[in-house]
């Protein structure tokens, strides 16, 4: 394995961006892909290179594997790396870029296809001292076995599908007289996702926080972990606000989390960089629930608390070389919080909206870091995912975080189309959050109960609330201080209302 020396990103957005970056720094050529309506994006003026993969559908251009490998052949790259997302966990184009003789840089195929099935995960990780929670290791897909496996678990369960992620395919379930209706939701929505309508069956865990560790594998079988992110502020059971360090781990139970990541990725002899996840529960019990074989959308908030380049070493490690630290070697410095800046609606159930940012002027300063891909005038597509940045704030306590966090808020304008600027001050102002008293029912404990104004706020929420009820009124009024442009109706309410 030789040093890489042009690498083509089959991605786009502010992933792409973020890879480019790291491969110029590293004195490594790149080449981008677009398809039709992407023309004119950041990732393709920035790359040494850029080539047309087909139209805006996903399954014509960036899920085209054959096209992809295609143009990194044409253009002479030796290696590609997924970006997060489209192709970034398949096995079939892992395998396929290895075959015609490239760099894939991520882990091996092996590793993708045991970890993309939570079944098979699970029974990977079985030789290994990792909790799991309380369920069943096979497919239910009879009625009569489920209502027997529920019993013996106890209500509330969770029925969740083996293949995929992203809340897809999952129940909860909290008696036995909607068990049959739920079990064949899950396994329809499941097989519409996924392609895969096996599901199984948890005991479902009713205050759990999600707790990720970021690990990293090389190819001769050396491990660290990274720490953990503190992933429970959720909409939908996908992540908004990330953070790290986590508020309630203590160094015990830090070392016995990262231990048990190490092991998950022993399990299936994984390089290069992955994220395995837990819950954690009120009693600081925790849980495996899944690994992520790629880069994750929130690793800069690892990245400022280690003083690590995870992209570099992604790169370092595809092309053979060590892990350059021992754990030993490694220490938490300051806290890090991110913010997902999606083009979405949180007044109207985070609803994605889409159209041109008339105004975009991101934030700067001390402690803050912007990764995004788009520039003032281009257009959030409805045929992607809405992600439009990712606001990142580093300080050296948790305290001077947040406070960096809310000032960069303040000062990120965006004009155009609705935004999660506002769901994310509210978040950094509320006192659950600040307390580090919260879970992955943040949103529906107190969000949507202070939206829909179903009971009266608390003393330590009426800043928030007030917050609320004033972007409400520059909503009304078309102002955009915030993010908010009602003047369009937006093609994504079009189309998903």
């Amino acid at each position: 394995m030789g040093k890489i020396s042009k690498v083509l990103v089959a991605n786009r957005g502010e992933i792409a961006m973020r890879v480019l970056r790291t491969c110029r720094e590293m004195g490594i050529k790149t080449v981008a892909v677009y398809s039709d309506p992407d023309r004119e994006c950041n990732h393709v003026r920035f790359a040494d290179e850029a080539y047309n993969i087909g139209p805006a559908d996903s399954s014509s251009s960036y899920l085209n594997i054959e096209k992809i490998i295609e143009v990194a052949q044409k253009s002479d790259a030796d290696a590609i790396h997924p970006g997060y997302g489209f192709l970034s966990e398949n096995a079939r184009f892992s395998k396929a870029v290895e075959k015609v003789g490239l760099i894939f840089i991520g882990p091996s195929p092996h590793s993708i296809d045991i970890m993309g099935n939570k079944l098979a995960a699970k029974k990977a990780v079985s030789n290994f001292d990792i909790p799991m929670v309380p369920g069943v290791d096979h497919p239910v897909a009879d009625k009569a076995e489920a209502k027997k496996i529920a019993e013996e678990l106890g209500f509330p369960i969770l029925i969740k599908a083996a293949a995929g992620g992203g809340g897809k395919g999952m129940r909860v379930v909290d008696s036995i007289d909607t068990i049959e209706e739920q079990l064949d939701r899950a396994i329809s929505e499941a097989k519409s996702a996924f392609g895969d309508g096996s599901v199984f069956i948890e005991r479902y865990i009713t205050k759990p926080r999600h707790i990720e560790f970021q690990i990293f594998g090389d190819k001769k079988g050396n491990y660290v972990h990274l720490f953990e992110r503190e992933c429970s502020i959720q909409r939908r059971h996908q992540k908004v606000v990330e953070e790290a360090p986590s508020a309630v781990l203590t160094e015990e139970l830090r070392d016995r989390m990262g231990k048990a990541a190490i092991d998950v990725a022993r399990s299936c002899d994984y390089y290069g960089a992955g994220t395995v996840e837990f819950m954690l529960d009120e009693n600081l019990d925790f849980y495996f629930l899944e690994m992520n074989t790629r880069l994750q959308v929130e690793h800069p908030v690892t990245e400022l608390i280690t003083g690590l380049d995870l992209v570099k070493l992604q790169i370092h490690i595809a092309e053979g070389e060590d892990i350059p630290f021992s754990q030993e070697d490694m220490k938490i410095s300051g806290h890090a919080f991110e913010l997902r800046v999606y083009a979405e609606d949180p007044m109207n159930q985070f609803l994605p909206d889409s159209g041109v940012l008339k105004t975009y002027r991101a934030p700067d300063g001390n402690g803050i870091r912007v990764d995004d891909g788009f520039t003032q005038g281009q257009e959030i597509s409805i045929h992607y995912d809405p992600l439009i940045s990712k606001l990142i704030s580093y300080g050296e306590t948790r305290e001077e975080a947040i406070s960096k966090m809310l000032r960069a808020i303040e000062e990120y304008r965006i004009e155009g189309l609705a935004t999660t600027l506002p769901f994310g001050k509210y978040v950094f102002e509320h006192r659950a959050f600040i307390d580090g008293d919260f879970d992955t029912k943040f949103v529906d404990r107190y969000f949507y109960p202070s939206l829909k104004e179903i009971e009266k706020p608390e003393r330590d929420q009426l800043e928030a609330s007030v917050v609320l009820a004033s972007w409400l009124h520059q909503k009304k009024t078309h102002s955009t201080k915030m993010g908010t442009d009602s003047d369009k109706p937006s093609p994504w309410r079009r189309r998903y209302s």
